[in-house]
């Protein structure tokens, strides 16, 4: 089963926090996911130059609380919190509701998928050899502490007739443990030859077993 579903799903509720948190009757449920997509593709869209992996929507009946999980943070604050003030003001257009916006700098930008699959999407872009950002990315990765990395990127590489399927990887990627960490990202790069579709793993070891739960599984067995 790991191995067919996106890693962050799988491990929704055990490892993984939601990304969106908020409770809605039957009648507003449609509408309040549709409000939480247009304010993560207006994100997206205007704010990618600095890298946001992660954007995390809580509401409350008053407000929405946007939470922006990002490398550069001083692009968004800007001078003397000009950045913020705008971009609460674009989405509160877009919403019609108030908007509260809090900024988290990413520790590790060159352990999180979402990252390194942009940041090889704008490679591609440029016209880079896609073998060796790959192979860059791995290593980088590998550097930067990774238990392992896969990535797999797929459309008209090198602008072939025919669209195939490249993969690079290192070390381990166990999909099947759920106490394993394991950051998913996907991107597309829109090149002159067509899209290429960037999906990258990333394991940064595993979460430990409380002690409580070891010992009563000790427990049990002897009993």
């Amino acid at each position: 089963m790991g191995q067919k579903v996106c890693p962050t799903g799988f491990r929704l509720g055990i490892t993984e926090e939601w990304r969106s948190q908020w409770y809605a009757n039957k009648k507003d449920f449609g509408l309040l996911l549709v409000e939480d997509q247009k304010i993560r593709k207006h994100v997206k869209k205007n704010y990618s130059f600095a890298g946001i992996p992660i954007v995390e929507i809580d509401r409350t009946r008053e407000e929405a609380r946007v939470t922006l999980h990002t490398a550069r943070p001083g692009l968004i604050i800007g001078r003397k919190g000009a950045g913020i003030d705008k971009l609460k003001e674009e989405l509160e257009a877009i919403t019609g509701r108030q908007i509260n916006i809090k900024i988290k700098e990413v520790d590790r930008p060159e352990l999180t998928a979402q990252l390194i699959a942009e940041g090889i999407a704008e490679q591609l872009q440029k016209r880079a050899a896609f073998r060796r950002t790959m192979r860059r990315a791995v290593d980088t990765a590998r550097g930067a502490g990774a238990g392992g990395i896969k990535i797999q990127i797929s459309g008209r590489l090198g602008g072939a007739e025919i669209a195939r399927t490249e993969t690079a990887s290192q070390g381990k990627i166990p999909l099947h443990t759920l106490r394993a960490k394991i950051d998913y990202g996907f991107h597309v790069a829109v090149t002159t030859y067509g899209t290429i579709g960037i999906k990258v793993w990333v394991y940064t070891g595993e979460i430990p077993v409380p002690v409580k739960e070891t010992a009563n599984a000790a427990d049990a067995q002897k009993g």
